[in-house]
């Protein structure tokens, strides 16, 4: 870990893709630094279904995300204090991001009202009527206590595929509500505060916002609002726009993406680092995830199929344990869940550090078309992918 003095976070470029809008990085945080392009893996409640930290460790995960508005909830404010914050609560040293609770607008959109004030909740944990409102001040407020590296702003989230004044609203009202954040932050010196780019699928108010949010002192920008339903071909010109407008010498974080293709298109448009659920809640559902894709292990043509997951992965996993083994387990004992959780994110992490190197060794865009030979073995290319990697230089 490295000595930052006054400053929480401090980013360096290490090198550039001479095709793409590809580059590798270093944060350097309190708790570690982070090597990126990275994947971060999600711990939503401060615990990651299926792994113990120690394993992360093992992983060299080096970090994963937390979220704001359900840890806000329980185990609360006051215990995290007394806790000292969630690194010691949960015991983990290295890094954490917090999401801001901002996605819950989206997830829990029966259960919220939304204000110029906040949004107003109605808990899905409790059996009567109690609420919450997060405003800008209390999000920020839990995320001091937590003490996350990166703290996310309260930002207004709509639907990907809601269109009109609606948009506009919430990319103006975004931009209010990170000042708000801004100045409730009082760990100025230990967290640093993203803001999140908003304005849907329209290319205009994504240039405003990413305009106004770049005007204000932060270190770092998100990309926030998409990965909600809207088509791939809708997506990957947002993701290119933001990438290209924002700040050359700050990591630039897309929010929710974590599916093994659009890691790879997306690194080429520029973004340094992701989170996503997918690899951890698909292997609750027996999948486990490989280059080509998935293996559904509930399926019965691994009942007799003695080999690894992947004979390649060096993860304890596919050193222990055989596909016929996983098959015979899969949904049915809880400890298949931790088994292929553990290939799941070592996967997400592998590739990650896959990609850097190729970076660095200025052969990314030979990288992309063998991975995408591979991943899609026997199918077409999906045309968003030709067109996302033909807008950075690469033709498959």
């Amino acid at each position: 870990m490295t000595s930052k003095g006054n400053c929480p976070l401090k980013f360096k470029l290490l090198a550039k893709c001479s095709v793409t809008k590809a580059r590798v990085g270093v944060i350097n945080l309190l708790h570690s630094d982070v090597s990126t392009p990275v994947f971060m893996p999600v711990g939503t409640k401060g615990s990651m279904k299926g792994l113990l930290q120690q394993q992360l460790y093992a992983l060299n995960c080096e970090i994963m995300l937390s979220n704001t508005y359900h840890l806000g909830l329980k185990p609360g404010i006051e215990t995290l204090k007394k806790a000292g914050g969630l690194h010691k609560f949960m015991n983990w040293s290295r890094s954490l991001l917090t999401d801001s609770g901002g996605f819950q607008m989206v997830s829990l959109l029966k259960l919220a009202e939304i204000t110029e004030n906040g949004v107003k909740f109605q808990t899905p944990y409790s059996n009567d009527d109690a609420e919450l409102t997060l405003t800008p001040e209390h999000s920020i407020e839990i995320q001091n206590a937590i003490g996350a590296d990166i703290a996310m702003q309260l930002d207004d989230v709509v639907k990907t595929t809601t269109r009109g004044p609606r948009v506009e609203e919430a990319m103006h009202r975004t931009v209010r509500w990170l000042d708000r954040c801004l100045k409730a932050h009082s760990r100025d010196s230990e967290q640093s505060v993203f803001p999140i780019v908003q304005g849907g699928l329209e290319p205009d108010l994504r240039r405003t916002c990413t305009q106004l949010l770049t005007e204000r002192a932060c270190r770092g920008f998100a990309v926030g609002g998409l990965s909600g339903g809207e088509s791939k071909s809708e997506f990957w010109p947002v993701v290119r726009l933001c990438a290209e407008l924002l700040p050359e010498d700050k990591p630039r974080y897309l929010m929710g993406v974590g599916f093994a293709a659009d890691l790879v298109v997306c690194v080429a448009l520029g973004i340094d680092m992701f989170d996503c659920v997918f690899p951890t809640r698909t292997a609750r559902f027996g999948c486990a995830l490989v280059r080509s894709g998935q293996l559904n292990l509930k399926q019965k043509t691994f009942a007799k199929d003695l080999r690894p997951i992947d004979e390649t992965c060096l993860c304890s996993t596919c050193k222990s344990y055989t596909r016929a083994y996983l098959h015979h387990i899969v949904t049915l004992e809880p400890v298949a869940c931790s088994i292929l959780t553990v290939h799941n994110v070592a996967f997400q992490l592998r590739l990650m550090s896959e990609i850097r190197e190729a970076i660095v060794k200025d052969d990314f865009p030979n990288f992309i078309r063998n991975f995408m030979k591979e991943h899609f073995a026997g199918r077409d290319v999906p045309q968003w992918i030709v067109d996302a990697l033909k807008s950075v230089n690469v033709e498959l």
